[in-house]
């Protein structure tokens, strides 16, 4: 990371009032030669409070928290706000549009830079404009994800662990309040450990929930109604939203990842026949699923084997796979049994 921003906006972030604008993103083209790409932006202030920043579309695949946050800068007004809201529909706006995971400008992972670069490739300076000049505003920050083409997720919340005991409780009363059927602790495991948008916020002092709200490229009713209610009970718990009417969140089941034998990965290439379904509970040594391969046909199918007990917290939704591919995440109860629910 280095250098200050090249990104600017015409929104001012200290000035109250509802402003409806964008990021302009540097980016030099063939047909654009000073040219900037918009990253819609929506600030909302009210007088002296706490700030949330919300954030979708980090992965441009996964569409529940895009839908989400754009209903909820239509619906807020002014006057039920104190504080600040800064809500970002679209973070990573070319995977967005291209409907990828990954941006086609630079085949870059948002959620696999942060810290970001102020003079790397764009999805690189994305990053360093949320690191150096939005998460420092920040009390909470929100970032709405699902499991994209590649997977399907049980509707969840889950929190780094907190550094103190103090964190800890207050990221935990963030998912009390969202309520999400599943919460969990997770330390990254698998995924993109200190270089996602939660770890970068928890870096800079700030609280940040992150979301799996469906996945499989397409729109989870489900998910889209919990992210639209679990959102509106968060900020109204913060003191951020008032005036606004909320329903009690249901009780959450408190989980955690445990390490890489939570993960089922593919050995070869072939075409995946899953044998769990996401939500199922399975124990250490179920059969998880089978790899086959078609241009073999003689061959026998390759056997594959859940390495821990626990709730099936996601699964591979393309039949196709290829070594290394994730196939299944498991997540065990935090406290040792299904009776550690979290209450708001």
């Amino acid at each position: 990371m280095s250098g200050e921003t090249r990104i600017w906006t015409p929104i001012d972030y200290d000035a109250d009032g509802k402003q409806t604008d964008c990021l302009r993103l540097p980016h030099s083209s063939d047909l654009s030669a000073y040219g900037w790409i918009p990253i819609p932006l929506v600030c909302i202030k009210n007088g002296a409070g706490p700030t949330a920043l919300l954030v979708a579309g980090n992965h441009g695949d996964e569409y529940e928290g895009q839908i989400a946050l754009a209903n909820l800068a239509r619906e807020i007004q002014l006057h039920q706000v104190s504080g600040r809201l800064l809500i970002l529909p679209a973070l990573n706006a070319p995977a967005v549009a291209a409907g990828r995971r990954v941006s086609p400008l630079d085949d870059g992972n948002l959620n696999r830079l942060f810290p970001g670069d102020a003079s790397g490739s764009p999805t690189e300076m994305i990053a360093h404009y949320v690191c150096e000049v939005l998460i420092p505003m920040a009390d909470v920050v929100v970032d709405l994800h699902s499991g994209g083409r590649s997977l399907n997720y049980v509707a969840s919340t889950l929190v780094r662990p907190g550094r103190t005991a103090g964190e800890h409780e207050a990221l935990l009363r963030l998912m009390r309040f969202f309520g999400a059927p599943i919460s969990f602790v997770s330390d990254g495991t698998g995924g993109g450990g200190l270089t996602t948008l939660a770890a970068a916020a928890q870096d800079r002092g700030a609280l940040a929930l992150t979301t799996e709200l469906g996945g499989g490229a397409t729109l989870s009713r489900e998910g889209l109604s919990l992210a639209e209610a679990g959102l509106k009970r968060l900020l109204k718990d913060q003191g951020i939203l008032r005036d606004v009417a909320v329903e009690p969140a249901s009780p959450t089941r408190l989980m955690t990842v445990r390490g890489h034998s939570a993960f089922v990965y593919a050995r070869d290439r072939g075409i995946f026949e899953p044998a769990a379904n996401i939500g199922d509970e399975v124990v250490a040594g179920q059969i998880a699923g089978r790899i086959h391969f078609p241009d073999l046909p003689t061959r026998e199918p390759e056997m594959l084997f859940f390495e821990s007990s626990g709730l099936v917290a996601c699964r591979r939704v393309p039949s196709l796979t290829d070594r290394g591919d994730c196939l299944f995440k498991v997540m065990a109860d935090l406290n040792g049994g299904a009776d550690g629910a979290l209450h708001a």
